[in-house]
């Protein structure tokens, strides 16, 4: 039988990682969360691009989504992100400047996210 896709979600809203991880996991995903953006960072660290995709929040403590984006694009290239926002209006733009594959403005329909990922890893 083929692995599960291994999925990062890091947000700093224990209450966004749960129902996105119960969700995800229910898609039969692997899912890993982390609640802050150092915590996140370290995870892809030390699990060595086993990632086949990361979601992140934009706006968190310790690393911004932004930086962390763009240490994940520098240092593994070939991993989609997803960034997530409830913040500004124009979530695009953030997610030009930070080079997300694709930005979801909070709050979004998790429909919209099992289709945003499938089309990030198909």
């Amino acid at each position: 039988m083929d692995q599960p896709l291994k999925l990062l979600i890091i947000d700093d809203d224990a209450h966004v990682l749960a129902i996105l991880g119960d969700f995800l996991r229910d898609k039969a995903y692997d899912v890993v969360s982390a609640s802050d953006g150092l915590d996140g960072l370290r995870l892809l660290e030390t699990e060595k691009q086993r990632f086949d995709l990361v979601i992140t929040d934009l706006i968190m403590p310790k690393i911004s989504g932004m930086g962390l984006i763009s240490i994940i694009k520098e240092k593994f290239p070939d991993t989609p992100v997803i960034a997530i926002t409830g913040w500004g209006e124009y979530p695009g733009g953030f997610a030009m400047e930070s080079q997300a594959d694709t930005v979801l403005s909070k709050p979004f329909e998790l429909s919209e996210l099992d289709k945003a990922i499938k089309e990030l890893i198909s």
